[in-house]
């Protein structure tokens, strides 16, 4: 049985629900002060006194990165506060569809995918510009507005430079499919996590598949680190040599010579929408999907703020947590020798970042 719409929250009077994730949920609601609609994002708070104290200063921290954002294409957060065992954020209320589900039905053209992801990247580079690390970048959290206006939305995995709050040595927080190199292996996180992350979405909306493909998280992790993708005109041959230049840099594996800058990397898009025969390029084939990209929510119907989610690849890691203590990958092979290990300092450092990340997976929860 479904639970009753509260009807007021704050001093916002609630008028329907629209969205619900792991965590808390997201309604429709009127502030009677400014007169305007707005999106309502809750977390209920735990009864322990621990836990309910971590969960309410993540979920302040996630307000305090956003809500100093002003730019066109990011999210605008209104309010934050705190009502009995439930916290919660005010933001602009979105209509429009996720470019995740623009990418499941396919057949958007090429001049399209450049220009949105310009646009991405502009908002990102003024996050970053500001201290704020999106963290989480991905088609998910990419709301097209109108007819082509891209807002980046949920920073709940961000992280201020300057935290109020101390995080775990090692801990990997994003979404598995579009994790940087950085994140996988716990190293050191700055702005050019964020433009790998745009790099592999810009990969696969324009070859149309993914740049690493595995079976299983422990294996795509590893392709992050170690593997370098064929250039996207091998998949479609139809794309400028320019566009094979800016995803090799966008997924360099050393941030030191990737994109220096987001902006730098909406530039170069733009300056490859300039390309001769763009402008009738055909579109990409549909992306592939992954079946751990989502272990939380399902996407929520056209024209609705996205769920509420908390760290996706939490799941993915409590269960190769539990592999790793029997031996085994997730395909049931056994995995690297000690041996082995010592002697590749790369699945070394890649095995100790996912056996951290198993550990902090379990204990970080993230709207």
């Amino acid at each position: 049985m479904d639970e009753p719409l509260p009807a007021q929250i704050g001093r916002y009077r609630v008028l329907g629900e629209l969205g619900r994730g792991a965590m808390g949920v997201v309604y429709r609601a009127e502030d009677p002060m400014l007169n305007r609609t707005v999106a309502i994002k809750t977390i209920l708070m735990s009864s322990d006194p621990a836990v309910r104290a971590e969960y309410e200063a993540r979920f302040r921290q996630e307000a305090k990165a956003a809500g100093g954002l002003n730019h066109p294409n990011l999210i605008t957060i209104y309010d934050i506060g705190h009502e009995g065992d439930t916290a919660y954020m005010a933001m602009e209320v979105l209509e429009g569809v996720e470019l995740r589900d623009m990418m499941k039905r396919g057949g958007l053209e090429l001049p399209f995918v450049l220009e949105i992801l310009a646009q991405v990247a502009d908002g990102l580079a003024f996050a970053h510009e500001r201290g704020v690390v999106h963290r989480d970048v991905k088609p998910g959290n990419i709301m097209i507005v109108g007819e082509r206006r891209a807002k980046v939305m949920d920073f709940g995995v961000a992280r201020m430079r300057a935290s109020d709050i101390e995080t775990q040595v090692g801990a990997v927080l994003g979404s598995p499919k579009y994790m940087s190199p950085e994140q996988v292996t716990g190293s050191p996180i700055d702005g050019r996590s964020d433009v790998f992350s745009l790099g592999v979405i810009l990969y696969e909306l324009t070859a149309g598949a993914p740049p690493f493909s595995a079976p299983d998280v422990q294996q795509y992790m590893l392709q992050i680190a170690g593997a370098t993708p064929a250039p996207p005109s091998t998949l479609n041959p139809a794309l400028p040599p320019m566009l094979d230049l800016i995803v090799a840099r966008a997924l360099e594996k050393d941030p030191a010579r990737r994109y220096q800058s987001a902006a730098d990397l909406a530039a170069d898009l733009r300056a490859c929408l300039g390309q001769p025969g763009m402008a009738t390029a055909p579109a990409p084939a549909p992306a592939l999907d992954f079946e751990f990209e989502d272990t939380v929510a399902s996407a929520p119907a056209a024209g609705r703020l996205p769920l509420s989610r908390r760290f996706e690849s939490a799941d993915g890691f409590e269960h190769l947590a539990a592999l790793a203590a029997a031996g085994r990958s997730a395909d049931g092979a056994p995995l690297p020798s000690r041996r082995r290990l010592n002697e590749d300092p790369l699945l070394a450092m890649l095995a100790a970042g996912v056996a951290l990340a198993a550990i902090a997976a379990l204990v970080v929860a993230l709207v």
